[in-house]
């Protein structure tokens, strides 16, 4: 479990990043945050490093 946590944390934030950043853009409605603009910022940042902690991981997957 351990070895495969940074996936899973990674593609965690993958999502929200995503959710966030549609959000943002007004795509998705139902929130508070639909509409503002600091998510459609916040979003793709946090899915960037979700996308950087999966390859961290699947690296450390590789040399163990």
């Amino acid at each position: 479990m351990r070895k495969s946590l940074p996936l899973v944390l990674g593609a965690l934030m993958l999502v929200v990043g995503g959710v966030w950043t549609f959000q943002g853009l007004g795509y998705l409605g139902g929130s508070p945050m639909t509409g503002v603009e600091i998510w459609a910022v916040i979003g793709p940042l946090v899915a960037g490093l979700g996308v950087a902690l999966m390859i961290v991981g699947l690296k450390n997957r590789r040399t163990r």
